[in-house]
């Protein structure tokens, strides 16, 4: 079969095209034929070097497709499966594993290029607005990168709830997306400075919560725009990784709490992974969930995925299609 591998750590030349054997299922795991793999910004962490990761490496965690093999005791699933998983094992192939119990079937009315774009991002915006912080009507959010897979997913999710919703983007064709998406303002961060815009849109009393996936380039601002005892969701580092910070920081602008959660410890239990992708199928399923999918590239094209993403080009999910 053909993957994708990287046998050092680099810019995106260091994907290689490759023509490997196809993996056989151990106890507990499901061979799938991959239909459709989410990039996300960790791979381009592992490909870089900042996340080490054993050479060579397939990345991909995150795909949905068929059950073509399953391992010795693995049940409640069966060859021919419609799948999905956020914890898979070599995604950027035309076949990939999962553990059994990390994946979820997938419902007859989502498509599985969509489960695909979902499942990650998807469960990351779940997870931040029901139990990092949980949101409630009438509170207000800040979103950064309002416009990529996870922001606007975010975007809906809060506005769902019945929350207030000030988005960052940064131009205006993504300020439409996000207002599309259901965000009540829309800042233009290389036109002005967010915080003080924030403190403008909330009377002075800055936001409840701030969802950061931007990082380095935000991370003061972010601080800036909290209200007392608010919270800052750090949560990526699409700028770089935060610098170190002192409690004492915390205190003095307010009594801030700062968490950096993952996503991995939000799926704790097979229930709590059920949970969530349910929730999503559901919402996509009764129209309540748009996900945008911004462009496919075919597998080959893997390192311009990765280029395309890094270099802020996108809007939306991207897609690596075998």
């Amino acid at each position: 079969m053909r993957a994708i591998r990287f046998h050092e750590t680099g810019g995106p030349e260091v994907l290689r095209y490759d023509e490997v054997d196809r993996p056989e299922p151990g106890p507990g795991q499901v061979r799938v034929k991959v239909t459709a793999t989410g990039l996300n910004y960790i791979e381009t962490y592992h490909r870089s070097g900042l996340y080490q990761m054993p050479l060579p490496c397939t990345p991909g965690s995150e795909f949905a497709g068929t059950v073509d093999a399953l391992g010795a005791g693995v049940n409640g699933v069966a060859l021919g499966d419609r799948v999905a998983t956020a914890s898979g094992i070599g995604g950027y192939a035309e076949y990939a594993l999962v553990p059994a119990d990390k994946l979820v079937h997938v419902p007859a009315a989502v498509e599985l290029d969509l489960a695909a774009a979902v499942m990650l991002q998807g469960m990351t915006a779940h997870y931040l607005v029901y139990s990092t912080y949980p949101l409630k009507a009438g509170e207000t959010c800040l979103i950064h990168a309002a416009a990529g897979g996870v922001g606007l997913l975010l975007v809906q999710m809060a506005r769902r709830i019945g929350a207030r919703v000030i988005a960052t983007v940064g131009s205006e064709a993504k300020a439409e997306l996000a207002r599309a998406a259901g965000a009540d303002a829309v800042i233009l961060y290389r036109e002005e400075p967010f915080a003080p815009r924030v403190r403008e849109l909330t009377a002075g009393r800055g936001v409840d919560v701030v969802y950061d996936s931007v990082g380095k380039d935000t991370w003061e601002g972010s601080l800036d725009s909290l209200r007392p005892r608010g919270m800052l969701v750090s949560f990526g580092n699409a700028s770089g990784p935060v610098p170190p910070i002192s409690p004492l920081v915390l205190s003095a602008k307010g009594s801030l709490f700062l968490t950096r959660p993952t996503l991995w410890h939000y799926l704790a239990t097979p229930e709590e992974l059920a949970w969530r992708a349910g929730d999503l199928f559901t919402w996509m399923a009764n129209g309540d969930l748009h996900v945008r999918v911004d462009r496919r590239f075919s597998l080959a094209d893997a390192a311009d995925a990765h280029r395309a993403l890094e270099g802020r080009e996108t809007a939306g999910k991207v897609l690596i299609v075998p």
